[in-house]
């Protein structure tokens, strides 16, 4: 499936973004990769990386021209990477879909879900997904990053 078929079935609606909004949501994302490293619980540290990966394959979202409808809204969103970067980043997403459910019981449920070692690596994929995600926004969408000149 594409974006555009994502459109059809109702997954997602037309949006126009800019290079403010997309300046923020990557100021979001930065203030989250340094508070996933406090000396927070492990819930709470990945928690705070997962807000910064679901940040992350946002902007992508909209640079592409599309904002998710509410039903399912991160689910899509993370499920977009592949559809965004290439099917190589299905396994990303795959992961990313993982830490969206272990956060949430993290969140929800119960305390003590996620070790020290798995908000480490979540904030380590972060912060590598970030850069792709500049390296593509530069190429595809260059009037979109806050670092084009």
């Amino acid at each position: 499936m594409s974006l555009l078929d994502w459109s059809k079935a109702g997954w997602l609606r037309p949006h126009q973004t800019s290079r403010q909004q997309i300046t923020d949501l990557f100021a979001i994302v930065d203030r989250d990769l340094e508070d996933a490293a406090r000396g927070l619980s492990p819930d709470w540290q990945f928690g705070i990386a997962y807000n910064a990966a679901l940040k992350l394959c946002t902007i992508l979202v909209y640079a592409e021209g599309w904002r998710p409808e509410k039903n399912l809204a991160h689910y899509r969103t993370l499920q977009a990477l592949p559809l965004i970067l290439g099917a190589a980043r299905q396994s990303d997403a795959d992961y990313l879909d993982t830490c969206r459910a272990k956060r949430n019981t993290a969140e929800y449920d119960a305390p003590g879900q996620v070790s020290a070692k798995e908000a480490k690596e979540l904030a380590s994929f972060t912060r590598e997904l970030r850069e792709d995600v500049i390296t593509w926004l530069e190429k595809k969408h260059p009037k979109l990053s806050p670092w084009a000149k």
